[in-house]
């Protein structure tokens, strides 16, 4: 008769699940753009950083941020918008939670309880090797 060790059993428990909780949160991640729509100024990104045995999933819809700059010596301040190729390889950040109700700009609630969500993805930037 073979005892079962209630310690080692709880441990290997514990082990699955935190390694399942932090194969699902997202933080950041390089990804190679797909398609980008200029108009909307969102891409659609494949990560390119595997976390399991599955090709990890496009994700569609991430929108580029813009910035607005001011020179330092003065002048007037210039909105530069983002423009990204096919195969370009950017930086993407995941929000923390469901980012969609807060970009009008107004304190609001999210819709879902999702959090570190590959589908709250921003792009912020391009790697250098991207540039010609």
């Amino acid at each position: 008769m073979s005892k079962i060790d209630p310690a080692a059993a709880m441990s290997a428990l514990l082990d699955g699940l935190l390694t399942k909780l932090y194969t699902d949160f997202n933080v950041a991640f390089p990804c190679k753009v797909v398609k980008f729509d200029p108009a909307k100024m969102i891409a659609s990104v494949q990560p390119l950083i595997r976390t399991g045995s599955d090709q990890p999933a496009m994700i569609q819809a991430a929108p580029g941020l813009g910035f607005r700059l001011k020179p330092k010596d003065g002048g007037s301040e210039q909105e530069y918008l983002p423009v990204y190729k096919q195969g370009d390889v950017v930086y993407v950040v995941v929000a923390d939670r469901e980012i969609r109700n807060g970009l009008a700009g107004a304190v609001a609630a999210p819709d879902t309880a999702r959090q570190h969500d590959s589908n709250d993805a921003v792009i912020v930037g391009i790697f250098p090797a991207s540039f010609s």
